[in-house]
């Protein structure tokens, strides 16, 4: 099977799971238990704790390890909404984000809060005058990505900055698709609070990350829970994490390059004499991230090309994983403005470490000739 669906999960790295394997066998401990055993798997996790600021270049005593990046969403959102509901109870966001942040923000309706979904641009970005016009003297919380899952597009997070600096608003990113592949620090010197995961960068499942500036006062959703700070609990996934720190640790920003050549020649491939049946959905190039590319498939149904692509060797998505269980596609679209029925034409591409120039032209002739067989 080649793979084209990184943007849902990455193979876990060797090297990452060897580290994986190392703390399990030697490190078991639980890190609240005060023996030496504890205290042993405790070093291991509050060493991962700063080398983990220093990827992202933050205060180590605000990160906190999660169950997955959707905990890490959920648990930022609800708990900054909480610790600010004093001063207001109004929350912007896009009307294309994760559906762990639109679950955050239903439940959180349930107390009172409004939420203001702001559409995309042709662009795929959320348009920063809608931004300005949308906001309300009771706003007290930003939660907009930083790249789209489903078509790559990073969105003005600095912009949306500028624009809150001087107001007592909180910006929470959602980083997931852009960490390990994008310098971070732009990002993180912004936001009070974003979240990361490990599957997605070659490291285990089950193990995410937020980080939440040390000075704001936020808790856990339930009362006297007593792993990571009280923001959570559930025994700590110390294996889990030191493999993710490893991870973190072996991104390279340098397979960027690679993925946009990759990206290039896919493109060149797949439109060629048939850029009337196949539809590049994408930002303009330096608001692009190279790993993610959507395509409108005109007159096929996005789900049937997946499943034809399936049987003929490749893996490819029809977007977000989190939402294809039930039937959640290409939100992304939708609030582009585009039909429901581009919705329904709508594929991902995702490119990886292991990606070859081969199968990628493989994939892009796959897709054409299923376009031609109909």
């Amino acid at each position: 099977m080649k793979y084209f669906d990184f943007a849902a999960t990455t193979p876990i790295d060797p090297e990452v799971l060897s580290i994986y394997q190392e703390v399990a066998r030697d490190y078991w401990g639980n890190t609240s238990s005060l023996h030496d055993t504890g205290t042993n798997a405790k070093q291991i996790l509050e060493s991962c704790r700063e080398k983990l600021g220093a990827v992202l270049q933050v205060p180590a005593q605000g990160i906190y390890f999660t169950s997955s990046g959707t905990e890490a969403n959920q648990l930022a959102i609800t708990s900054l909404a909480f610790s600010q509901g004093h001063k207001g109870k109004h929350i912007i966001t896009s009307m294309a984000e994760h559906p762990s942040v639109g679950s955050s923000l239903d439940f959180l309706k349930d107390f009172g809060y409004t939420i203001t979904k702001l559409p995309f641009n042709q662009s795929g970005q959320v348009d920063i005058h809608d931004f300005n016009e949308a906001i309300q003297t009771d706003t007290v919380l930003i939660t907009i990505s930083h790249v789209n899952n489903e078509i790559g597009s990073i969105q003005p997070i600095e912009a949306i900055y500028q624009r809150i600096k001087d107001r007592q608003i909180l910006l929470h990113s959602d980083c997931i698709q852009s960490f390990g592949k994008m310098e971070m620090q732009p990002i993180s010197s912004l936001v009070n609070s974003m979240s990361i995961s490990a599957h997605k960068i070659y490291g285990p499942k089950g193990v995410g990350a937020v980080y939440i500036q040390p000075d704001i006062p936020v808790k856990g959703l339930f009362p006297n829970q007593t792993h990571e700070h009280g923001f959570r609990g559930g025994t700590v996934n110390t294996p889990g994490i030191a493999a993710f720190v490893g991870a973190a640790l072996k991104a390279s920003h340098v397979e960027r390059e690679k993925v946009m050549a990759l990206r290039n020649l896919f493109i060149t491939q797949l439109t060629k004499e048939m850029d009337h049946i196949f539809r590049i959905v994408e930002a303009p190039f330096n608001w692009q991230n190279p790993y993610v590319l959507g395509v409108i498939v005109k007159g096929l149904e996005g789900q049937w090309v997946m499943l034809e692509c399936n049987r003929r060797g490749f893996a490819i998505s029809t977007g977000s994983a989190c939402g294809q269980s039930v039937h959640l596609k290409a939100n992304t679209l939708l609030a582009m403005g585009y039909s429901q029925e581009e919705q329904k034409e709508f594929i991902r591409i995702s490119f990886g470490r292991n990606t070859k120039g081969e199968d990628v032209k493989a994939l892009a002739n796959t897709l054409k000739e299923i376009a031609q067989s109909v």
